[in-house]
């Protein structure tokens, strides 16, 4: 009863997982702030003003302008920008106003909207053309904030944006594999301190064979998501390349295995190897990206999913996929170390 109780729950929870990555919306955003290269007169300040266009990303402007604020700001200054036309649900032409002489010519634009929230969406205007003047106070338009009034969503990110539901699959991937892979070190260590110990062996030999799928499907999530926000499906990066080299040190691992025929020999000589490799393992995925510079969230300065985006609704699926994807590789596990015992009888038969 208590076997199947753990493996029931990491297929509830794993299903759990799926279901809500995949049904789950995105939250609101902002992806662009284009200028139209045009102009439109503006019948509130008498003139011809640039036109910019608005793209929000699941936001819900519609016609009626009085409910929806956009702004930029630099500098702790605040400026309103004019809308002339809500196109439709994501996208709004407005007019900018402002001096030539301004406090800054980097600005962030700001869209309050009584569904979505306020959004932000940092560096969006640069007016090359503009005069710097430190000095300059602006007139302080009236801002009305709104609080988001949405149903349960996870948080929308500019630079991943849907792929953020990766997160359920690449992150608890490579957890799941270093619970295999300690498994194995734990067991390797058991070997080398009595050398007739093939069940040792035997869980080592298992846990490695499994880890090894959850290091190749980590790596072809995380190349996945670097296509999409990096723009290339490899990056020299050191967490990458850490994490390639440490699937090919247990892959030396099961070559080794195979190279030895006498057992006793080749289980001493694997756990040994095994060692190391889990020595490997650490330094290159968790040591090294941390003091190197590195794209990968959570190493290299970059803040992790923890620090900046994992809110509550991310959590609420997330922890659920950790424990879930670690309950399956276990039973993966249990499995495999089965068949090896299997095998192993066969073969000593007569």
């Amino acid at each position: 009863m208590k076997n199947t109780f753990w493996k029931a729950l990491g297929v509830l929870l794993l299903l759990y997982v799926f279901s809500m990555t995949l049904l789950v919306p995105l939250g609101p955003g902002l992806l662009e702030f284009q200028d139209k290269g045009k102009v439109q007169h503006s019948d509130i300040v008498g003139r011809s003003l640039p036109v910019y266009e608005v793209i929000g990303f699941g936001t819900h402007w519609d016609e009626n302008s009085d409910s929806l604020g956009i702004f930029v700001k630099s500098k702790g200054q605040l400026a309103a920008l004019e809308i002339f036309e809500i196109t439709d649900e994501t996208h709004a032409l407005v007019g900018l106003d402002l001096p030539y002489s301004i406090p800054s010519k980097s600005w962030n634009v700001l869209v309050n909207h009584p569904i979505d929230g306020t959004l932000l969406l940092e560096n969006a205007l640069f007016l090359s053309d503009r005069f710097v003047d430190a000095s300059i106070e602006l007139p302080t338009p009236a801002v009305q904030e709104f609080g988001s009034n949405l149903p349960f969503h996870f948080p929308y990110q500019p630079q991943i944006v849907e792929t953020i539901r990766n997160l359920m699959l690449h992150v608890p991937l490579w957890f799941t594999m270093f619970l295999l892979m300690g498994i194995g070190f734990v067991a390797s260590i058991g070997q080398l301190s009595n050398n007739r110990n093939m069940e040792a062996d035997m869980r080592a030999f298992a846990s490695v064979r499994v880890g090894m799928w959850f290091g190749v499907l980590g790596l072809a999530t995380g190349s996945f998501w670097a296509r999409f926000t990096w723009g290339a499906w490899w990056v020299d990066d050191p967490q990458l390349n850490g994490a390639l080299v440490t699937v090919l040190v247990y892959a030396g691992y099961l070559v080794l295995r195979n190279a030895v025929d006498d057992e006793r020999l080749r289980a001493r000589l694997a756990a040994v190897y095994n060692l190391f490799a889990f020595v490997i393992l650490v330094i290159l995925l968790m040591v090294l990206p941390r003091f190197s510079e590195s794209l990968h969230p959570g190493k290299g300065g970059n803040p992790g999913f923890n620090s900046y985006d994992l809110d509550d609704a991310l959590r609420m699926v997330f922890y659920p996929a950790v424990i879930g994807w670690m309950l399956l590789g276990t039973w993966m596990y249990l499995l495999t170390l089965r068949m090896t015992r299997i095998n192993r009888k066969l073969d000593l038969l007569p």
